[in-house]
């Protein structure tokens, strides 16, 4: 079975996402905060400074994973009988 082709539109959402590059950092340094605890601080709150710090941390946690999926090492190895 073959797997369905990613259209651009799909592969391409976030920078359709970010509108204005750079604007929590802004915020984060004028408010004397890193850009991650500015977001973590924010990311309950309502309006744009709330989707805004959503987007960031989901974005981060996507940089961390590298773009792959990672086995967990559990140290259990399963052998067929």
């Amino acid at each position: 079975m073959r797997k369905p082709k990613k259209t651009l539109k799909r592969q391409k959402w976030i920078q359709g996402a970010i509108k204005h590059p750079g604007v929590e950092k802004k915020a984060a340094k004028k408010a004397g905060e890193s850009t991650h605890e500015y977001m973590e601080k924010h990311k309950d709150s309502s309006g744009k400074a709330g989707k805004r710090a959503r987007l960031g941390l989901r974005l981060s946690g996507m940089a961390k994973a590298g773009g792959k999926h990672k086995e967990k090492k559990t140290g259990i190895h399963y052998s067929r009988a």
